[in-house]
């Protein structure tokens, strides 16, 4: 299945926005994708006041990650709720780059109440989707088609959606061959229905066992997004090898600042390279994405936050970004 946007096409879309510019975005009254969206969880208030926030900075499209179990479980609720926040962020001039799949973190996922988050542990209750033993299953990837199907048909000429972003850093938990197999299954049901946005996805790791996942990201992506928390030498080195491919590109997830990867160092980059910039984070909250990676559990608050911009209370943790994100947008 082709379909694929020449690059002309792409440069048209990207045109339209000038500098894309936002952020990986969960609200933070919710640890994951499932608490986020479940209609007992959905909570307007905090999504209207953080988007406010997201505005207010110049941002001008987020990163939003559903999960393939909202489908199964509450399909019409899923898309009205959908429905809902792109009307929000429509009102602030803010696009959706909606994230399907994701292979990080947690493999389990229960619809429901979820459980708390693990004190001063980063993403602690974040999900995989479909899970591991679902990208290893193909027996049951129809369910999976009738969910990413159904969604880009029913959004497919929504003009308040950036683009689809299909599958989050196949192969992270080790299954390379699977979900390299899903990933190329994935842009064919998207290109089957041919939505009027873009669709990418993203390397994230550019070793050898990584080459074939990478193959099919460059492949298939209208859009050429890319994942970098390294100093900015090595994010040079990343974008000098994509930029020959002669399409737009997306760093839709950077900033770790005890990685040297700071709004300080990429975004004035990224601006002036023409490159999407997505830091992970908004507000901190029940992600704990403040903390590194590799935190230690009941840690308390870490003396240099790792991802977010915002304390809970809305103030910025650090002034000086704030200021600099504002200047660089235009604010």
């Amino acid at each position: 299945m082709s379909n694929r946007w020449s690059p002309e096409a792409a440069w048209d879309w990207i045109n339209q926005f000038g500098w894309p510019v936002g952020c990986n975005f969960t609200p933070s009254s919710a640890c994951n994708q499932l608490e986020f969206w479940q209609a007992d969880s959905f909570d307007p208030a905090t999504l209207t006041a953080e988007l406010d926030l997201a505005a207010g900075l110049g941002f001008n499209v987020l990163r939003v990650y559903l999960h393939d179990l909202l489908w199964e479980t509450d399909a019409d609720g899923l898309l009205d709720r959908m429905d809902r926040f792109l009307g929000w962020s429509d009102a602030r001039d803010i696009k959706v780059l909606f994230v399907f799949f994701d292979d990080c973190w947690n493999n389990y996922a229960f619809p429901g109440p979820q459980p708390e988050p693990r004190p001063g542990v980063h993403n602690s209750q974040w999900l995989q989707s479909p899970g591991a033993r679902h990208v290893i299953n193909p027996a049951v990837w129809p369910r999976l088609e009738t969910y990413v199907k159904s969604v880009l048909d029913h959004f497919r000429d929504d003009t308040r959606i950036f683009g689809w972003d299909l599958y989050n850093e196949p192969g992270n938990e080790g299954l390379l061959g699977n979900s390299a197999d899903l990933l190329s299954a994935v842009y064919d049901w998207a290109r089957a229905v041919n939505p009027s946005q873009p669709l990418t996805t993203a390397p994230f790791r550019w070793t050898e066992p990584f080459d074939t996942i990478n193959e099919i990201h460059l492949n298939n992506a209208d859009l050429i997004s890319f994942h970098d928390y390294e100093p900015l030498p090595s994010t040079q080195t990343v974008v000098d090898r994509l930029k020959p491919l002669g399409r737009p590109l997306l760093c839709t997830e950077y900033m770790a600042r005890t990685a040297d990867c700071t709004f300080q160092s990429h975004l004035p980059y990224f601006k002036d390279q023409g490159i999407g910039a997505f830091n992970w984070g908004l507000v901190a909250g029940r992600i704990q994405t403040n903390f590194a990676w590799e935190a230690h559990p009941g840690a308390g608050e870490p003396p240099l936050w790792f991802h977010d911009i915002f304390r809970s209370d809305h103030t910025p943790y650090r002034s000086e970004e704030v200021e600099l994100i504002r200047s660089l947008t235009g604010r």
